[in-house]
């Protein structure tokens, strides 16, 4: 056996856990944690080089860079489905190191396709749909994370991978602007696209977009393949984890995941360009990064406070928040071009932004509560090794839970920017996408009240 594999994991056993467990649990935690940011990175990369790729002499119609935008997502989304199933098959660590040096498929391909404006929409899409590599990478972080720790942890644990993994969206929004502007790395990066603006000659680096991400890629690969660690009793085959099909609570948490992530990745991805066209003297890249930081930094919160007052509870006033945070937004859009204020328009979505992230960490700290609870109620009255082989089973059983939910969340990343344009296309206006949000979250509201919040409700959590 493998040094690399702990043959023995018994989380909820204190003995254990203080004198081993916490320990290696940390050390996994603290090198997934970088890793999942960079995946977020990469995943968002589109949502802010799509704006600067008029600069870099791309000719491109709005509908083109709204798809590329919400290409990423769409793959991601997809993908994330199969991750959600590997942790068990191929072991964290292994699966860890090989998905982030995944990443430097798209980085290195940007970097030299975003070189060239004669590159071809067909060969930016393709890049696009690989950014979902970034994506994917979640589900089998968080099911990875979700097995090192115990039932009171979880909530914590999985909101800090999660909430400070989720900084590379604004880490991303936030750099590319910068980066792209100098001439940072050399002949590394190539030569510069000029353009012209207010009578003003500017240069544009474009490709260090995608080339400022590899050695941090490969630092972080590194680190995962010699710095992590394998749970024997984690394995699991993937017709063993295939039972969560059969879980109503899967897609139930499903559910109400796409509320919570999706609106989070959706906006994220959306942002900038909405700005643009609602907003159209506003720079969008000036403060696109603003809503996913308070969104990554709010999720643990979220996860701590779930841990205390219950996910179920949380999740539900962060439903209700969405509900009238959409409500605000509406208040402060142009109408037919006239009024608006951007100042309130911005301020509404970093309230949204809160909430996603809140909402994200409550919604995750659930799924474990949920799965134990369910698979201990049915092992009651069976004995002490019925009761051991419970919490083993809810442990897969909700690590492809957290990594399914994942992947059907995601797709709120192509559904919101896509959802903003095709309004836009039809109305003139984003208000009925908008309408549209807020259906979706009574909705949620009534699923997470009927089923987990409510006095006598079937699964409290």
């Amino acid at each position: 056996m493998s040094s690399y594999v702990q043959t023995r994991w018994e989380p909820e056993d204190e003995v254990f856990w203080r004198t081993h467990g916490a320990r290696v649990a940390q050390r996994n935690l603290w090198i997934s944690i970088p890793a999942l940011m960079l995946a977020f990175s990469i995943w968002m990369l589109w949502s802010v080089v799509v704006v600067n790729l008029g600069h870099a002499g791309f000719q491109l119609s709005k509908n083109q860079m709204f798809w590329l935008t919400a290409l990423p997502a769409l793959s991601g989304a997809t993908l994330r489905i199969f991750y959600s199933f590997l942790v068990p098959i191929f072991g964290g660590r292994r699966w860890t190191a090989i998905s982030t040096a995944s990443l430097l498929v798209p980085a290195i391909g940007m970097g030299f396709a975003l070189r060239d404006p004669s590159t071809g929409f067909p060969t930016l899409l393709a890049l696009a749909l690989l950014c979902g590599l970034g994506g994917a990478n979640f589900s089998s972080s968080m099911a990875n994370i979700s097995f090192f720790f115990p039932k009171s942890k979880k909530g914590v644990a999985t909101g800090l991978n999660a909430g400070i993994g989720n900084l590379g969206v604004s880490i991303a929004q936030f750099v590319v602007p910068l980066i792209i502007s100098v001439g940072a790395l050399g002949v590394f990066g190539g030569e510069a696209q000029t353009y012209v603006e207010g009578g003003v000659t500017r240069q544009l680096w474009l490709q260090n977009a995608g080339f400022i991400w590899v050695p941090f890629i490969v630092v972080a690969s590194v680190a995962a393949w010699f710095g992590m660690n394998d749970i024997a009793d984690a394995r699991a085959s993937f017709s063993e984890q295939a039972v969560i099909f059969t879980r109503k609570h899967n897609w139930l948490m499903c559910w109400l995941y796409v509320g919570t992530f999706g609106s989070f990745i959706g906006f994220s991805a959306g942002m900038a360009l909405l700005t643009q066209s609602q907003f159209p003297h506003i720079d969008p890249t000036a403060y696109a990064f603003l809503g996913p930081l308070v969104g990554a930094l709010t999720r643990p919160v979220g996860g701590w406070v779930a841990d205390k007052a219950g996910g179920a509870r949380v999740t539900l006033y962060c439903f209700v928040g969405l509900c009238l945070g959409v409500l605000g937004v509406l208040q402060f859009l142009p109408q037919a071009g006239i009024g608006g204020s951007f100042i309130g328009f911005l301020g509404m979505f970093i309230v949204l932004f809160a909430l996603t992230g809140i909402g994200n960490g409550a919604t995750f700290r659930m799924i474990p509560v949920i799965f134990l609870t369910e698979r201990q109620r049915a092992a009651h009255g069976k004995g002490e090794q019925a009761q051991r082989q419970a919490v083993v089973d809810a442990g897969k059983e909700s690590a492809a839970v957290l990594g399914f939910s994942g992947a059907i969340g995601a797709y709120g990343g192509f559904f919101i920017p896509k959802s903003f344009g095709t309004s836009i296309a039809m109305t003139g206006s984003v208000d009925a996408a908008l309408y549209c949000f807020i259906g979706f979250y009574l909705s949620c509201i009534l699923v997470t009240w009927w089923f987990y919040a409510r006095r006598h409700a079937p699964m409290p959590c």
